[in-house]
């Protein structure tokens, strides 16, 4: 028996709350204008959305609920009922709780039962991880559709009392870096019109030998350490090694499926910074591919943002049109990347 061909049917993201722009934040924390440019520049974010108030702190969205909506919006674009879902894919960093797994708390939302549930514990790559057993599980052909979700809330950790002004650049940063947000796609094995070929997926982990980029600490009730960052990021390992990491993926997809750079319309670069992702653009060198970039409007939102880079492009491709994205960990060094195109 063939293996089937896998296809993504639709893609759809939830983010929370009204954009915090970046002179929203300076005036909450008492910055000066200067700090403000500094992010502008420095960082090229210019909003982002947050799952936490900071007025009060509270908490008011989890990933649960983010990933929800996403969830629901996705099976409407597609057409189908939660009940049409075979089985669940999640990859986060940060899930609302060690348990119950929130892949599991989505379904109860959405009302589904009965099927194998998965979650995936990554950073950054997460969310093409979860594409990636999704579509192997397909292509077994025990399970017809699969709902793949990503996504992260990391404004829960956000400490809203404490003054940003006391904080070196290297920590400082991640406070503007990132953003709140939840994605999914359902893939199907079904012959569907209009609907985006999987052609391949690229996940591998490439870190023996070096130093995590990125570290993010659990601290249960017993073993707080407030003198250690909960957070710690090596940015300048990061600006070094990630564009060269994001080429390579690009030439081991290229190779594979024997395309040539000009096959490529549609580019969904790495979602790191404004800065960053323009960097990483750039030294793909793909001229006559569109750049499908949300990392200035929304900030780097983890796991959410593959999926909301194919929720834009997926209605934008007509049949014949290619699109690679790529994803690049920084924690023990993960790449992948993927290729559809629209049939």
């Amino acid at each position: 028996m063939s293996t089937p061909e896998v296809r993504i049917l639709a893609a759809g993201s939830a983010l929370p709350g009204p954009p915090v722009d970046n002179a929203a934040l300076a005036r909450r924390f008492d910055m000066d204008a200067s700090w403000e440019q500094w992010v502008d520049v420095f960082i090229g974010t210019r909003s982002r959305h947050l799952a936490v108030d900071l007025e009060s702190g509270d908490v008011r969205f989890s990933l649960a609920q983010l990933g929800a909506t996403a969830a629901q919006r996705t099976l409407d674009a597609a057409g189908l009922r939660p009940q049409d879902v075979d089985v669940m894919v999640m990859g986060t960093a940060t899930p609302d709780q060690l348990m119950p797994a929130t892949v599991n708390m989505i379904a109860e939302r959405l009302g589904i039962d009965e099927i194998p549930t998965y979650q995936l514990q990554s950073g950054c790559t997460g969310a093409i991880g979860a594409l990636d057993m999704g579509r192997q599980l397909l292509r077994t052909g025990e399970y017809r559709t699969a709902l793949v979700l990503g996504g992260d809330v990391c404004a829960k950790h956000f400490d809203v009392d404490f003054d940003l002004r006391s904080m070196a650049p290297t920590e400082l940063v991640n406070v503007v870096l990132f953003g709140d947000g939840a994605g999914a796609a359902v893939l199907t094995t079904e012959p569907v019109a209009d609907s985006a070929l999987v052609h391949g997926v690229l996940n591998r982990l490439t870190g023996l030998g070096r130093a995590p980029g990125q570290v993010v600490d659990w601290y249960g009730q017993s073993n707080r350490r407030p003198s250690t960052p909960a957070l710690q990021e090596d940015y300048k390992a990061i600006e070094q090694l990630v564009p060269g990491m994001a080429v390579e993926v690009l030439k081991e997809l290229l190779d594979r499926l024997d395309w040539t750079d000009t096959d490529v319309d549609y580019l969904l670069a790495p979602q790191l910074s404004g800065t960053m992702t323009d960097r990483i653009v750039q030294e793909l060198g793909l001229p006559g591919a569109e750049d499908i970039n949300c990392v200035a409007e929304i900030a780097n939102i983890g796991n959410a943002a593959p999926f909301v880079q194919l929720e834009r492009v997926l209605p934008q491709m007509a049949p014949g049109d290619r699109a690679i994205g790529i994803a690049i960990e920084s924690s023990k060094w993960i790449k992948a990347g993927f290729a559809i195109e629209k049939v």
